[in-house]
């Protein structure tokens, strides 16, 4: 299945399950991707271990944790700095890779994606822009997907990453297709 949409976990969401599961129906081409840097280890991988058996079908990113991507034979996703995706590459079947700077879009060979941020707002980092996030997509030697603050389509990039705009909305599903392909 092509990705289109990657859903970012938010755990402070009381009910963060079931809007994932609202949010799915919007259609093919959604993946999602657990993260949560505040979680222990256990914490961590017990979460993973809902999703991966509330949503069995749906392509799972996880965040940084090589361990408990392959204990799931779920993808992977890599901070900018840390294992590179040559690293791991043939462990996992998908790799994505943050990237934030072309210095960074220059280390992304072997990914399969890059979420590339921020686009609009990420906390206190100065925003790309579409003409940075377009730059970065253009030196990328992988799909580009728009991550940070992005609530709809963003010329260029080859699929979109969210969190709030989608898992935060009155009605995921309806969020959930602004972001998919027509």
């Amino acid at each position: 299945m092509a990705v289109e949409l990657i859903l970012i976990t938010d755990w402070s969401l009381p009910d963060l399950l079931d809007r994932l599961a609202a949010a799915l129906t919007a259609g093919p081409g959604i993946a999602i991707q657990h993260r949560h840097p505040e979680a222990t280890g256990r914490q961590f991988f017990d979460e993973a271990v809902k999703l991966r058996e509330r949503f069995p079908s749906t392509p799972l990113f996880v965040n940084r944790r090589l361990d408990v991507a392959l204990a799931l034979g779920a993808w992977l996703h890599l901070p900018a700095y840390g294992l590179w995706p040559e690293d791991v590459r043939g462990r996992v079947e998908r790799v994505s890779v943050a990237v934030h700077s072309l210095e960074e879009a220059a280390r992304a060979g072997g990914a399969d994606l890059a979420l590339v941020s921020p686009v609009f707002v990420k906390g206190d980092a100065v925003p790309l822009g579409v003409d940075g996030f377009q730059r970065i997509a253009a030196a990328l030697p992988c799909p580009a997907f728009a991550l940070g603050g992005v609530t709809a389509r963003v010329p260029g990039a080859a699929g979109h990453a969210v969190i709030s705009s989608v898992l935060r909305a009155a009605d995921p599903a309806a969020a959930a297709k602004v972001m998919l392909r027509p």
